[in-house]
């Protein structure tokens, strides 16, 4: 492993990409909001990359936002607007390129999930927490509310649950969080990158091409009406059935035998 601020490893179709600041908690600043784009652009492009797990460093998974970085910028002429524009601007591009990668992004979560840091779980579609991991949109407390993060969050966990920690800053524990649906499951610290890396694997084993498809489409219709919504997946549904590796797939379960898939 190199020494820069984003890792990445693959091994049998499995992408881990760690964020590798553990001085600062793994925090977005600018580096790292760079360097994390760069790398989802590139995995974005290997067909031979079927799932990527997204992991932090050293004590925590990630602590939001660089505040010394944020407060340095207060010293342009404009205190800081544009920079702040461009900082918020950079960081929601960031969290959408998640569900748009065509492979299923997995948080590896452990110490603390905290603002941005939040948001980075929400933003991924599923998560793995350690026991003893700390949830937070805690901005409210150094008196910045939380509303960039507040996006993914509300799109995760019921309303007013997301209202009661953005307006209190209060954390919520991994069994709490996995109760609203921030984490999918909850396992042992000893555990968690191997119960992580059980869930990729799982996911790796599928036809590649219909996660793709079906990723897509899962982000899709739930912008759409549900009129819109059945309409827009039948003609995905159809298109996938018309596949070569579909037809094998059935093929094989009623013969009951191995599929084979040419990816």
């Amino acid at each position: 492993m190199s020494d820069a601020i984003v890792q990445c490893d693959v091994t049998a179709g499995i992408a881990r990409v760690t964020l590798n600041s553990p001085s600062n908690l793994n925090a977005l600043s600018d580096a790292m909001i760079a360097a994390l784009s760069a790398q989802f652009s590139t995995l974005a492009q290997q067909d031979d990359v079927k799932v990527i797990i997204l992991r932090g460093a050293g004590k925590a998974f990630c602590a939001g936002h660089d505040l010394k970085e944020m407060q340095a910028g207060r010293a342009a002429d404009d205190k800081g607007a544009a920079y702040f524009a461009d900082l918020f601007a950079r960081c929601a591009t960031l969290m959408q390129m998640i569900p748009a990668l065509p492979q299923p992004v997995i948080a590896e979560v452990h110490g603390i999930a905290t603002a941005a840091g939040c948001q980075l779980v929400a933003s991924c579609d599923m998560a793995v927490a350690a026991e003893g991991t700390r949830f937070g949109v805690n901005g409210v407390n150094i008196g910045l509310f939380c509303s960039t993060p507040m996006v993914a969050l509300t799109r995760n966990i019921p309303r007013k649950q997301a209202f009661e920690m953005l307006t209190t800053g209060q954390f919520i524990d991994a069994a709490r969080a996995a109760e609203l649906g921030l984490v999918n499951r909850v396992v042992a610290a000893g555990d968690l990158e191997t119960q992580t890396m059980a869930l990729a694997q799982t996911v790796a084993g599928k036809l590649g091409s219909a996660v793709k498809i079906g990723k897509a489409a899962f982000y899709a219709q739930a912008e759409m009406n549900v009129a819109d919504a059945y309409a827009y997946t039948a003609e995905v549904m159809v298109e996938n059935m018309l596949w070569r590796d579909t037809e094998e797939g059935i093929s094989a379960f009623l013969d009951k035998r191995k599929p084979d898939w040419a990816q």
